[in-house]
């Protein structure tokens, strides 16, 4: 039971951390989130809210908004990674993420040193 407990607690920050990271980057949070944990794997599902300022850049300039895209997760994935080495004190291996701008998805998996 302590390790459930332990296990929902350190779910919790590390949503907290990912939110956090959305807020500072977007100025504004995660719709829903869920964490899941395994063994040396954490994997986030989220809803975002796509900046509406990207979406316009989307209709005019598809191939500039998907350059975009990709710079803003490879700084979420950075930030993301200091955030739980510094708060949680995690040993992260590397951050996968992607997004989906038409359904506002995403998922990122979070590989820790063992």
């Amino acid at each position: 039971m302590a390790d459930e407990t332990h296990s929902k607690s350190q779910r919790q920050q590390i949503a907290r951390l990912y939110n956090k990271v959305n807020q500072e980057m977007y100025g504004i949070g995660v719709r829903k989130q869920k964490v899941e944990m395994m063994e040396d794997k954490i994997v986030i599902f989220g809803q975002h809210q796509r900046v509406p300022a990207l979406s316009v850049i989307d209709q005019k300039n598809p191939p500039l908004s998907l350059s975009v895209d990709t710079t803003l997760i490879e700084e979420f994935k950075s930030r993301l990674k200091k955030q739980l080495e510094s708060e949680l004190e995690l040993q992260v291996k590397t951050i996968l993420k992607d997004f989906d701008p038409e359904t506002e998805e995403a998922a990122a998996v979070i590989y820790l040193l063992k």
